[in-house]
């Protein structure tokens, strides 16, 4: 079974790593979405793969370091790109939440990046 969980946070950054005549070496800032992918078998009694509450406990730490940041400022993060940005996010989830097969960060609703842990 596959069950997926988004989230939503605002933040600021700009991307020190690109030419200065690139539009994102500015400061700007995204309506970012959030979504944790996890697969595993249902359990018999409780009739789920993970309670979405549980993903929401452990993910809420983790949303309130982002959300209305400048992301450039949190540890591991100086240079915020989507890719990065999921990378970072599986670091810091995926050890209490085993069943996590992908963190896929939504820059825009037309850009993405999926992280599956390789």
């Amino acid at each position: 079974m596959k069950i997926a969980q988004a989230f939503t946070f605002e933040a600021a950054h700009r991307l020190p790593k690109v030419a200065p005549t690139h539009r994102c070496y500015a400061l700007h800032g995204h309506s970012y979405r959030i979504e944790l992918r996890l697969e595993g078998p249902v359990d018999p009694v409780t009739g789920f793969v993970v309670d979405f509450f549980e993903i929401e406990r452990v993910f809420q730490p983790v949303l309130a370091t982002l959300d209305h940041n400048y992301l450039n400022d949190i540890g591991g993060l100086d240079n915020p790109t989507a890719e990065l940005i999921a990378q970072w996010i599986w670091q810091r989830i995926k050890p209490e939440l085993p069943l996590l097969v992908a963190v896929v960060c939504y820059e825009t609703p037309n850009c993405w990046a999926e992280f599956t842990g390789a």
